[in-house]
């Protein structure tokens, strides 16, 4: 697709995978809205600092809104749907704010493209839909398990995507990340966990080290759901975006502390465990579709991704805490 001119809506736009892609998307000429979660304060994330936020228009709301979300679908031709609730250990504590961010926003972005005339709606899941893996690698077609109330919110929102597709004809499709990891994500996830607590020392406190996770950079995320909007051929389809390789919870935290020059000392701590049904034991991309579909591949290897996260967080240091736990 030639995104020069493209009238883009990014929701979400503040947030880690947001503002890179908002950033990309401005770098490719496209005419972007960013919108971001209002708050009183009037600071729009991520974009605040970011080299873009000049070129973009910013429009602040809650997915919640459906009058909201439809003004701000007004004469756009894309959107990227990335807006959500995505702590997985809060989603225990509040449940009913995920089912009306992840569900209720999801639906209201699917009337306002259905009712405004969309070419094209990118729905963002995660590869949490699926649950421990039943078989590996995990295809579009693994069973769907809710392991989590988050995870149960993100079936309904790709359910829904599906939904109106079939019924009313929304040209949506419904892209499937894992595990992505990068600049600018927040210490709820794994590796920006464990760069953190090396910074301030040897002593990594983490749940349970087994699971093991694909784990994505964000570059190449960024890339999937530029190409997944911009073929043909993904039109009605959900679409994985992974590096078709797995590696355990321990083992990138000795993967980081190598890369750090660190003695790692793990430590479990029982309130980063999940329970125990809960728990997401395995998770292994199959990229075929998106291979197939729109050329697409994961570029970074884990070592290179890391490599760059380290850097970024050591130069942002400061914008970081790490006592206590980040639910």
């Amino acid at each position: 697709m030639n995104w020069r001119g493209k009238r883009v809506l990014v929701t979400g736009a503040c947030g880690f995978i947001g503002s890179h892609l908002v950033e990309a998307l401005v770098e490719r000429d496209a005419s972007v809205r960013a919108f971001g979660h209002y708050n009183a304060l009037g600071r729009c994330g991520w974009l605040d600092r970011s080299n873009v936020r000049s070129d973009i228009e910013l429009v602040m709301g809650d997915v919640q809104d459906r009058d909201r979300v439809r003004s701000a679908c007004e004469r756009i031709e894309i959107v990227f749907h990335l807006a959500a609730l995505i702590g997985i250990p809060y989603s225990y504590h509040a449940p009913v704010s995920y089912l009306r961010t992840n569900v209720e926003g999801t639906m209201n972005m699917l009337l306002a493209a259905r009712e405004l005339g969309v070419e094209r709606l990118v729905q963002t899941s995660t590869s949490e839909v699926y649950g421990t893996a039943q078989y590996v690698p995990m295809d579009e077609s693994h069973p769907l398990q809710g392991q989590s109330p988050y995870s149960a919110s993100k079936i309904a929102a790709d359910k829904m995507t599906e939904a109106f597709h079939r019924s009313f004809n929304v040209p949506v499709v419904t892209v499937r990340p894992f595990n992505t990891y990068g600049p600018r994500q927040s210490t709820r996830a794994l590796i920006p966990t464990i760069i953190t607590q090396l910074l301030d020392g040897e002593t990594v406190r983490l749940g349970n080290t087994h699971p093991t996770r694909d784990l994505l950079f964000v570059a190449d995320t960024v890339d999937g759901f530029i190409r997944a909007a911009g073929c043909p051929g993904t039109l009605g389809e959900t679409v994985n975006l992974g590096t078709e390789m797995e590696t355990s919870v321990g083992g990138v935290a000795k993967l980081i502390s190598e890369l750090m020059g660190k003695e790692a000392m793990i430590e479990i701590e029982d309130e980063r465990v999940r329970p125990e049904a809960s728990e997401v034991d395995r998770l292994f991309s199959s990229t075929t579709r998106a291979k197939t579909l729109m050329g697409w591949q994961a570029k970074h290897s884990l070592s290179e991704g890391l490599e760059r996260t380290i850097t970024w967080l050591k130069e942002n240091r400061d914008r970081y805490r790490t006592t206590g736990y980040a639910i």
